[in-house]
């Protein structure tokens, strides 16, 4: 039987989890939970992210990417919450379909990853993530990941 899962989950415990440091560590707290199911998780976009120096200098955009990588880690942070042992596991992104940008997101914004498990097939786990700024949807996917044993 696990453990209930104490919320928030701040970023202390989420390192404890996945295997992401800066600046690839794209999710700062987890404020909702339904085990199995759904997470509700936030990152806050400043104006000191490295990838702002590169990316429309002059008028920073996040890149979707990098949205889609979010979603892809709150994701993973469902999967470890809910009881999935996955210690010696990493677990990969493998694909993304139906992905859509609506809205830019900017220094300043608290991006809000909202991820639910569709199925698991196997080693795979099969998520739909939406991220928003304000209650605007900035983006979308269906995400697939998949668990490795990891050598270390």
């Amino acid at each position: 039987m696990t453990q209930p899962v104490q919320l928030p989950v701040d970023i202390a415990g989420i390192q404890k989890l996945l295997p992401h440091r800066y600046p690839f560590l794209l999710v700062d707290r987890v404020v909702e939970l339904e085990l199995h199911k759904r997470v509700l998780a936030y990152k806050n976009v400043s104006v000191n992210e490295p990838f702002f120096n590169g990316h429309f200098p002059g008028h920073p955009v996040m890149p979707g990417v990098l949205v889609i990588e979010a979603l892809a880690q709150a994701g993973g942070l469902l999967t470890q919450l809910s009881g999935h042992n996955g210690e010696g596991s990493i677990y990969y992104l493998v694909k993304v379909d139906n992905a859509r940008f609506s809205k830019m997101v900017v220094p300043g914004d608290r991006l809000d990853l909202e991820v639910t498990l569709k199925r698991t097939i196997r080693n795979m786990a099969l998520y739909a993530g939406v991220a928003r700024v304000d209650g605007q949807e900035a983006a979308s996917a269906e995400i697939l990941c998949a668990e490795v044993k990891s050598n270390a």
